[in-house]
Order: structure tokens, then sequence, then C-alpha cells
């Protein structure tokens, strides 16, 4: 079931989630949708990935911008498979299908990598029950 849907172009901005390991397409919103980390759909051409999807002001590192951070799992070989490179400028439609918690400040970026890892595990999950 989608609980919410929103598309946008990728826009470029300070790559922290490449340099956590876990890179994101981000998009800026124009609907408010309650902050939260969520299982979710990514749409880029023709393709659809099983994806992660940040929505919120990045609280560990003191953001103030509200936007949307979707990491697709197995970015790399599914994505640059199809010949796709370089993600920024295309259009890109997410469905959010379940949460998985809330937004959170986290104390170190350790900290937070170890919860995004965990994040990751439920949406593999969520994606092997629902095939």
């Amino acid at each position: 079931m989608i609980m919410y849907k929103f598309w946008g172009k990728v826009r470029k901005n300070k790559q922290r989630g490449k340099g956590l390991g876990f890179p994101t397409a981000n998009i800026n919103l124009t609907k408010k949708i309650p902050e939260g980390i969520y299982v979710s759909y990514a749409k880029l051409g023709k393709s659809i990935y099983p994806a992660l999807t940040f929505i919120g002001k990045a609280k560990t590192f003191d953001e103030k911008n509200f936007q949307a951070e979707t990491y697709i799992l197995d970015f790399n070989e599914q994505v640059l498979s199809f010949g796709n490179k370089d993600i920024y400028g295309q259009w890109i439609s997410i469905r959010l299908l379940e949460k998985i918690r809330d937004n959170k400040k986290f104390n170190s970026a350790r900290e937070l990598i170890t919860q995004m890892k965990k994040d990751e595990q439920k949406a593999r999950e969520y994606f092997n029950q629902s095939s």
C-alpha cells in the first residue's frame, strides 16, 4: 500500500550519504510528509528499484532543510548496470510504502551508520516478504 508519492529532479547536495556508505538521491519536497525512515520504491526512467527513504531534517548534522533522501538498495549493481552512471538532474518518482521509524538525532556518524544498516536490513526483509 502506498502511503505517499512524490517526484522531482535528483539534485546534488553535500554527498554526506555517499561518505557514510549510503549514497542517496536527494530531491526537494513540496509536500509535508511526516519525518522518518520509510521502505520505498524509486522509479528512474522505466525501472523501479527497492529503496529506503529518509524524510525530514538531518538532526544528527543539525540540518535545517526539510528534504527527501532516497537510498536505492544495491544502487551500483542495479542502476549502473542499466548505464545510468550519474542520476543528477534526472526525474525520480518515490513511493513510500511503510514507515520503519521516526527521525532521530544520533550522537555520532558511527551510531547513525549502525542504525542505517539496521534500517536497510528491515527494508530487505520487507521486500523479501512481498516477493
